[in-house]
């Protein structure tokens, strides 16, 4: 993506996790970028945000990130999304607020806000059969 702004690069990144295609996904990101999943915790590194991602993500049929209002400032993105996430059970759908830095057009940031109840809350319930 060469000569790209930092919008189109995270509106690309944002495509590529609609698409499932998470190496390409996390190939925008830089070698030791910072991913800050709010509430759940900071994870350095591509490789690192890759294996964080797999487990949930391989478990979703399909994913739509659905970007409502985005902005950019020099080299900082900030979107509104609804992350919808299509499990077994049906989907899921978390309002969120992401902030990306971009530096040599890998994204170096991805921090993202979301209320950790309201997803927790369409997960099925375990039971005591289960």
């Amino acid at each position: 993506m060469s000569n790209a702004t930092p919008e189109e690069i995270v509106t690309t990144f944002i495509d590529l996790i609609n698409e499932k295609d998470l190496i390409a996904a996390t190939n925008l990101l830089s070698e030791d970028c910072e991913y800050d999943n709010v509430p759940m915790g900071k994870t350095f590194g591509r490789k690192s945000v890759l294996a964080q991602l797999e487990p949930m993500m391989e478990r979703c049929a399909e994913i739509d990130w659905i970007t409502i209002r985005q902005t950019a400032s020099g080299s900082i993105v900030m979107n509104e999304r609804m992350d919808k996430f299509l499990w077994p059970h049906g989907w899921v759908e978390m309002p969120c607020a992401g902030i990306f830095e971009v530096k040599d057009q890998e994204i170096i940031l991805w921090r993202d806000y979301f209320d950790l109840p309201t997803y927790i809350n369409q997960l099925p319930k375990q039971t005591d059969e289960n």
